[in-house]
């Protein structure tokens, strides 16, 4: 049996992020409680008090306010047996007051719940009511602690002839304090129950969310997301279900062309917004679906994948293609030169074979005439191309796309006027257009009734014109925009490569030139390819 060794375990808050959550949700509500209940006691106290100071002032009033007080006042000397004392107990009785005291204009009591206490100076300053002012005031006497208002008593002549004193006994108004405390925390402990219930449910959704995970690891997730996302080679873009970018790391911005410092400034700006309109948002946004689709942005070939979230977005990855695409073209070019090399091997063997029996045979002069043509016929296209197309790269381009043409069976030649000076100003990227042009018009015109490649290339002022035209069957009017778009393509792909970027490549460099790729019919049927590209020569 193995037991497991023994950890202490540190006070303090627990290591948790729910646990840390539901604890200072429930300190938050205990301290909004506390605070709130404080709050209510302070301003109930005080308002306690102004009602019975007021209750006081009421009643004193009214006891004033009986002409027979003042007039039993003036008639009758400070007894316990006269009028004003039997008025002041009714009024006493009647309002419940703690007492009501008559006091002439010496201050001398003439009514008061202790008949002993008759005819005696009161305890407390009544200079004010005497003086005509309503008072009201808590203040310590001879019966205790008790609420006041005095009035002054006015007799029916008007003149000030004492005042009515009326107190109520503190106590009561601290006992309805008292005992208003155990509903308020009863309503407190209610709320602070209701309040920690919602914690914890909302502890308990937090806890799904986080997968109980603590802080630091949320923190050291993010921190390991962060420098991951911002050090692979890989472009990752993040949408949410609405297509608003979530995140772009470094590689992302830099394979679409986006703002890189800093990336983050595209957070919540929807995708259609961030990207022009095109193949590359409809694979990102998952208008277009697949795994590995080929997309061209700027002058990247791009693979990308997406793959939906659970909250209803999606995470998209992109790789660059563009070396590798130039490489799987490359090899193309060399296998086919490869081929025309086989093939010429064997046609320059049959050839060989041919002069040397006309050799044997004695026949001199046809092996003359025989050698003389099959020279002639090669310097006659290198010569045709040279004179019409001056620069190197081009020339040497059509004349072992010629040779290539020639072993498939396919005559390329030039148009008769088609003409290019020396003077280009990007003669990779026509090699790049021509080439693939070609290629393709080979691909139609093989197989055709009469096979056939023509090339038109001319300058027109500063701009280049160029036209390939073939014998093949032709592009449907309603699909010669489709075939310029990535992916498409009716060739089965080869081993090392996808198919479906050679027309889409051509477009995107005419169209970074300013110029335009557009495809049509052939007069005798066929298509024809037409690329433009303005201030193409120097």
């Amino acid at each position: 049996m193995r037991f497991l060794p023994l950890r202490t375990r540190r006070l303090g808050l627990p290591r948790r992020a729910v646990s840390q959550i539901l604890l200072t949700q429930l300190a938050i509500a205990a301290g909004v409680l506390v605070l709130a209940t404080g709050l209510f006691l302070a301003p109930l106290s005080h308002q306690l008090d102004d009602q019975a100071m007021r209750r006081a002032l009421a009643i004193a009033q009214s006891a004033a306010a009986d002409p027979s007080l003042a007039a039993d006042l003036l008639r009758s000397g400070p007894t316990a047996d006269g009028p004003v004392q039997a008025d002041a107990e009714r009024i006493r009785s009647a309002t419940g007051a703690e007492y009501v005291v008559v006091l002439d204009l010496k201050g001398i009591r003439r009514s008061h719940p202790s008949p002993d206490r008759i005819g005696l100076p009161v305890s407390t300053d009544p200079s004010d009511a005497l003086a005509g002012h309503e008072v009201m005031e808590i203040d310590q006497g001879t019966l205790g602690r008790s609420a006041r208002g005095k009035v002054p008593l006015v007799a029916a002549d008007g003149e000030i002839v004492g005042a009515v004193s009326v107190g109520i006994a503190y106590d009561s108004v601290r006992d309805r304090l008292l005992g208003a405390i155990p509903g308020l925390f009863a309503y407190a402990g209610g709320a602070l129950a209701a309040g920690a219930l919602a914690a914890y449910l909302l502890s308990r959704r937090i806890q799904r969310q986080t997968r109980d995970l603590a802080f630091s690891d949320i923190a050291g997730l993010l921190a390991e997301r962060e420098a991951m996302l911002h050090s692979i080679r890989e472009g990752v873009i993040a949408l949410d279900r609405d297509d608003r970018v979530r995140l772009v790391n470094d590689e992302a911005a830099r394979l679409l062309g986006l703002p890189q410092d800093p990336p983050d400034t595209l957070a919540g700006r929807p995708l259609d917004e961030v990207l022009a309109p095109g193949r590359t948002s409809d694979v990102l946004a998952g208008r277009v679906t697949g795994r590995d689709l080929l997309t061209v942005q700027g002058p990247r070939v791009l693979v990308a994948n997406r793959m939906p979230t659970a909250d209803g977005g999606a995470v998209a990855t992109l790789r660059d293609r563009t070396e590798l695409e130039h490489l799987s073209r490359e090899l193309d070019s060399t296998k086919g030169l490869i081929d025309a090399l086989r093939a010429q091997d064997h046609e320059h063997a049959n050839r060989l074979h041919t002069l040397l029996g006309l050799l044997e045979l004695g026949l001199h002069e046809e092996a003359v005439a025989f050698v003389t043509e099959v020279v002639g016929v090669h310097r006659t296209t290198a010569e045709q191309v040279t004179e019409k197309v001056h620069d190197p790269l081009l020339a040497a381009l059509l004349v072992g796309k010629a040779t290539v043409a020639a072993e498939r069976g396919v005559p390329l030649r030039l148009a008769p006027d088609a003409f290019l000076p020396d003077r280009l100003t990007d003669p990779g990227g026509l090699v790049t257009i021509l080439g693939n042009l070609v290629d393709n018009a080979l691909d139609a015109a093989a197989g055709s009734a009469a096979p056939l490649v023509e090339v038109d290339i001319r300058a027109e002022g500063r701009s280049v014109v160029l036209r390939v035209r073939d014998s093949g069957p032709g592009i449907p009017a309603g699909r010669r925009e489709e075939i310029f778009t990535e992916g498409w393509s009716t060739k089965r792909p080869a081993a090392h490569r996808e198919r479906g970027l050679g027309l889409a490549l051509v477009r995107r460099l005419a169209e970074r030139q300013g110029g335009s790729a557009r495809a049509g019919g052939a007069e005798d049927g066929g298509a024809e390819f037409s690329v433009v590209l303005p201030e193409a020569l120097r």
